[in-house]
């Protein structure tokens, strides 16, 4: 696919004013380690051992010397899992990619589910660049058109199953037409990366932090309110 081909997607997943910023949702505990390595890593990026187990709590590694806390595995019941799809196979597969909100709103909801059941954590965001984030990973980058790690509250009414065929290469949007894929930017709830998000500083647009010192100090300029970003 021609430069040109990759600029058209990418001027179409972020043409509306809405969605010119990606969201990632961490723990400030986790700030230390991303800004060591300037780069945001998938779970299994971060310690390939995390591929070979279910996460019932989350869990705290090492990486490069710095604290990085591996979310838990939400429980999704096996009525909205494809019959081709194992919970394993699914779980490995969310932990190979690094998540982005592609909405301020999307990545609000997040941060509110995470701050009721888990009150004493903090939370920091992370606003980037879409477009340039996009074209710099276009290969790597997934869509899907569902919250795609957690369990719907009423499974039955789903009308769609949970397989690795839920996630759309970026290079095949609006190629591709299926029910459970998104086929217009208002439909894409997540933006995926696989591996990591090298030379994050390029991107950075704002942090969002309850204190301005959990920040790393070389990053503190992009300073923002939590309180900010929720209202």
């Amino acid at each position: 696919m021609k430069l040109q081909a990759y600029d058209e997607i990418v001027n179409k997943v972020t043409k509306s004013v809405m969605r010119k910023s990606f969201y990632h949702f961490t723990r400030v505990r986790n700030l230390p380690s991303i800004a060591n390595v300037d780069a945001l890593y998938s779970s299994i990026e971060a310690d390939p051992a995390l591929a070979n187990e279910s996460r019932s709590s989350r869990k705290e590694i090492q990486l490069h010397g710095k604290t990085f806390v591996a979310n838990a595995h939400l429980r999704i019941v096996d009525q909205v899992m494809d019959a081709n799809t194992t919970q394993r196979q699914f779980q490995q597969h969310l932990d190979q990619h690094v998540f982005f909100w592609p909405t301020r709103r999307s990545c609000l909801k997040m941060l509110e589910m995470y701050s009721k059941r888990e009150p004493h954590e903090g939370f920091a965001v992370f606003q980037l660049d879409a477009q340039s984030l996009l074209r710099d990973c276009f290969e790597q980058v997934k869509l899907s058109k569902y919250d795609s790690g957690s369990s719907p509250r009423y499974p039955a009414r789903v009308s769609y199953k949970k397989s690795l065929q839920m996630f759309l290469p970026l290079m095949r949007f609006e190629s591709v037409q299926e029910s459970y894929l998104p086929s217009k930017p208002s439909e894409i709830l997540e933006v995926l990366v696989e591996g990591k998000v090298t030379n994050l500083s390029r991107y950075l647009e704002a942090i969002y932090c309850k204190h301005d010192e959990d920040i790393p100090e070389i990053w503190r300029h992009y300073a923002r309110s939590l309180q900010q970003f929720i209202d």
